[in-house]
């Protein structure tokens, strides 16, 4: 992770003055993406959020707690460091924001992560249960099955332990969190946003193929070939 050091010029609000243009583009796009959530219907009241590494730094944006959706202007997000702790905004950061910067600090790779309590794919975790890959579109965004994480309480880092401890040993970009909801990485905060909604569909309409019956199973030399040219073909 990158390192700012003592002697980077330092703006009055705690963002470094050569990070001030890439912050405020990230408030900018931060707080569009959370209008996606209650537009897809993923969260409910002010539950759920978006966060955004911030490249070249080992800060982060995330919204603040428990604040209307439709009050998450740029203004109002909030910057942390990769402990969770407030450097720029007046407002509390998100609940969330131990397991955000737990992913943060141990998968270099992510840039982007989002939490909701979205119906399906939350009613999943509440049977801790993974959901099966019974669908091109699930083999083509996550690779498989959308794992199950085990149960953590909100109030440290142990929610992001869970993440990065199942992600890990999967190529989903999503995992249920037993009793409590989906987590989505993505290598920006949009792809982290996309796999969210991604992931609701997914799980209602497994959901409703099990009201039917018995979905079948994708062989995995499927999945395989169809995650490679979702992943590395498809699209402009």
């Amino acid at each position: 992770m990158s390192q700012t050091t003592a002697a980077s010029s330092t703006a009055p609000d705690g963002v470094p003055d050569e990070l001030r243009a890439v912050v405020d583009r990230l408030k900018t796009e931060v707080a569009a993406l959370h209008a996606e959530l209650p537009r897809n219907a993923l969260v409910v009241w002010t539950a759920g959020n978006v966060s955004a590494r911030v490249p070249g730094a080992d800060l982060m944006v995330i919204k603040p707690s428990g604040v209307s959706y439709d009050d998450l202007t740029p203004e109002a997000m909030v910057v942390c460091d990769l402990d969770g702790t407030l450097v720029e905004g007046d407002r509390k950061p998100s609940s969330d924001t131990a397991a955000h910067a737990y992913v943060y600090r141990h998968m270099p790779e992510i840039g982007g992560v989002v939490h909701t309590h979205s119906d399906y794919a939350t009613a999943w975790s509440a049977r801790r249960e993974p959901i099966p890959c019974v669908l091109t579109m699930m083999a083509d965004e996550f690779g498989g099955e959308i794992p199950v994480g085990p149960f953590a309480l909100i109030g440290d880092d142990s929610i992001g332990q869970g993440i990065v401890e199942t992600l890990r040993a999967s190529r989903s970009r999503a995992v249920l969190m037993a009793n409590h909801g989906p987590f989505t990485i993505g290598a920006s905060a949009r792809e982290a946003v996309k796999a969210a909604v991604m992931l609701e569909d997914v799980a209602r309409t497994v959901h409703f193929a099990r009201q039917l019956g018995t979905p079948v199973p994708m062989e995995q030399a499927d999945i395989d070939r169809l995650y490679d040219r979702y992943q590395n073909v498809y699209g402009q």
